[in-house]
């Protein structure tokens, strides 16, 4: 056998050994956390942050803004806030100005 493959066999079982202790390490270490849990009375649920007894928030759909401005040639509409539509990007880009589009 070459020096490089014997070499590259070593770099497997080493590989192979690290990984091995790694899961080991990750085994110990879950069964301290569930401990500290199991004492403390910590659930699952805790740990993601919900509490029994109390409604999440949600979201919420916000208010909608009225638009500002018109795409005369579909009608699309863009309320002036984020992102500028592609209809209006390419309108500033052939020289006309936002203020031709304001409803």
């Amino acid at each position: 056998m070459k020096k490089s493959e014997e070499l590259q066999q070593k770099i497997r079982e080493l590989e192979q050994q690290a990984e091995e202790a790694r899961k080991e390490e990750l085994s110990e270490a879950i069964a301290q956390i569930r401990q500290i849990m199991t004492e403390n009375g910590i659930t699952m649920a805790d740990l993601d942050g919900r509490r029994s007894g109390r409604k999440s928030r949600g979201s919420g759909t916000g208010s909608k803004r009225p638009p500002k401005f018109r795409d005369p040639v579909t009608g699309n509409t863009w309320a002036g806030v984020g992102r500028a539509p592609k209809w209006i990007v390419e309108a500033e880009a052939a020289g006309k100005s936002r203020e031709d589009f304001r409803i």
